[in-house]
């Protein structure tokens, strides 16, 4: 049996033939580093400013920045040159004014063209995909590596011991999907309804816009996060390693 797990550009999903769902996603995300300095505000949920929105994750001596941008609209970026980034940044982010010229080239800056997808059929004789290869994640919540080993760790339970015996047959693979797709699907559906009611309306502002009240009060009520910590760190069916 090959399981595909070559994430979301697949091969092996394309050799085998397998039918693609797009869901569609406004949006792709450019990653960069920016150095950390003492001071720098805590860990937020996002910065907004007129048309822009970055996500920072603290990494100790670093900010892992998540720069969001309307899906396509890179090339332009680049036209507009390095600098006219910087200043974007500066402006989405202010405190990182001081050390923007940190990007110093485009090789600095990761392109990641956003997928939100699902396979009709994960499976065919033989194969069986799983993470992204069956289900592409948007990078909002930061989720896709989660469901990813959770379809692993279901596959291994629902499928080791058929395995050892060498009788693995297609009703076998079907039953990863039936116990996987649905934790996909809530989540694919959470992650398109924030693309369309938190990022497009910013996107759609000339000017800076309040912050969205569901993250306004994440931030003032921090036991309010513990439910989106929830949904982001245990998915909607969580998966435990049966011996």
């Amino acid at each position: 049996m090959v399981v595909g797990c070559d994430g979301r550009g697949s091969t092996v999903r394309a050799r085998a033939g397998l039918e693609v769902i797009d869901l569609g996603a406004p949006i792709d995300v450019l990653w960069f580093r920016i150095p950390k300095h003492p001071g720098d505000p805590p860990q937020a949920f996002g910065f907004v400013s007129a048309a822009q929105f970055m996500v920072l994750i603290d990494r100790a001596d670093y900010w892992q920045c998540a720069y969001v941008i309307r899906n396509g609209s890179f090339a332009q970026k680049r036209a507009y040159g390095l600098p006219a980034f910087r200043e974007d940044v500066g402006r989405c982010a202010p405190f990182l004014r001081d050390r923007v010229a940190q990007i110093k080239e485009w090789d600095d800056v990761k392109f990641l063209n956003v997928k939100v997808d699902h396979l009709r059929q994960w499976h065919r004789e033989g194969l069986l995909c799983i993470g992204d290869a069956a289900h592409a994640m948007s990078p909002v919540g930061g989720v896709g590596i989660n469901l990813a080993i959770q379809d692993a760790v279901a596959a291994s339970n629902l499928l080791a011991e058929k395995l050892r015996r060498g009788n693995v047959c297609s009703s076998d693979l079907e039953s990863v999907q039936n116990r996987r797709s649905r934790p996909a699907r809530l989540t694919q559906g959470l992650q398109v309804f924030m693309h369309e009611h938190l990022l497009d309306p910013i996107f759609d502002s000339t000017e800076t816009i309040p912050t969205p009240l569901a993250m306004r009060l994440l931030e003032k009520f921090p036991r309010l996060r513990t439910l989106p910590a929830r949904v982001v760190g245990m998915g909607f069916r969580p998966e435990h390693i049966r011996d």
